[in-house]
């Protein structure tokens, strides 16, 4: 019997079940998977927790790597025995094998392994879709990055360091700072002993960025702000401290100022456009610039254990489950 992670009510990492499953044959228009990784990443909590509604009991996860098994009528995508990847999956990647729309799935390079393609289908296509499409970075540009440690976070100071950008990274402590620093972050705030936007105004002469990535959210609103130039733009790209809320007048009253609340579903879809940004993508790691293996592998039976690890920022780099 194949395996599954489920959840029958919102909660904490323990509302988390491993169950078996029974995963049927493909449809018209499907196909079925066997997974050889499973990322984990911060909106799986907001399902898990609540914060993002879905209809219970339900599957969690998204995003999975793994090898068409089959493919059901009118499938022309991909065929039995790809390597394929994907992100904008129903929730239920959290398993050891599923029957998904094929039409979301990426196929693989032959010269990118499973383990590294993990860490990148949702986490390096959110940095392509934040840094050329959301706020489209051309070079010499001097930008501030929440989360400079984390799973997004690693490929984007390697994404910025290959463009020509400057990128000041926040992190939480000095351990994940020098982790961010040999990634490519050119300047890291430690945000437990240094005010943020004090040190983004040193760092730039008084002058400020003029796009702040910030996936953390409520904690950090104020110190991104306050990191920016004059119509300067905050790209709202996550909420790990909790949800953001603005009053507008402080906009314009901190430089008239701009901001976005970007979801991946549209910016990576049609399918056509998806294959471009992941083609761009993979094209940085095979020529070296972005490098990308898991922080942490747990098995999918301790999903649970990866979530508390994950909320507790224990982790650095990506987490991935093993069926």
């Amino acid at each position: 019997m194949d395996h599954a992670i489920r959840f029958y009510q919102t909660g904490g990492p323990e509302v988390l079940r491993h169950e078996q499953s029974a995963v049927g044959e493909p449809g018209p228009g499907q196909a079925r998977v066997r997974h050889s990784y499973v990322a984990v990443n911060f909106i799986d909590i907001y399902f898990r927790t609540g914060r993002y509604p879905t209809a219970l009991p339900s599957g969690l996860g998204s995003d999975a790597v793994g090898v068409v098994e089959a493919v059901g009528p009118g499938v022309t995508e991909v065929k039995p025995g790809d390597r394929v990847g994907y992100l904008l999956g129903p929730q239920g990647a959290y398993s050891s094998a599923r029957v998904l729309p094929a039409d979301v799935l990426i196929p693989l390079p032959a010269g990118i392994g499973d383990a590294t393609a993990s860490t990148l289908m949702m986490k390096g296509l959110t940095v392509q879709y934040l840094f050329r499409q959301v706020y489209p970075l051309h070079g010499g540009e001097t930008i501030l990055y929440h989360a400079a440690a984390g799973g997004v976070g690693l490929i984007a100071c390697q994404w910025a360091r290959a463009l020509g950008v400057t990128m000041i990274g926040t992190v939480s402590t000095d351990e994940k700072a020098e982790i961010a620093r040999a990634h490519g972050c050119a300047h890291v705030i430690v945000t437990s002993r240094e005010d943020i936007a004090a040190r983004v105004r040193e760092i730039t002469g008084g002058k400020g960025v003029p796009v702040v990535y910030d996936s953390v959210g409520k904690d950090t609103l104020l110190a991104s702000l306050d990191s920016l130039q004059p119509r300067g733009t905050l790209v709202s790209n996550g909420t790990s401290s909790g949800p953001v809320s603005i009053d507008t007048t402080l906009l314009a009253a901190k430089g008239s100022l701009w901001v976005t609340r970007p979801a991946m579903v549209h910016y990576a879809t049609p399918r056509a456009h998806m294959l471009d940004m992941a083609r761009e993508l993979f094209d940085h790691v095979l020529a070296g610039r972005i490098r990308s293996e898991p922080g942490r592998i747990f098995p999918l039976a301790d999903a649970a254990e990866a979530h508390r690890a994950l909320e507790s920022r224990r982790t650095t780099g990506a987490t991935v489950l093993m069926p």
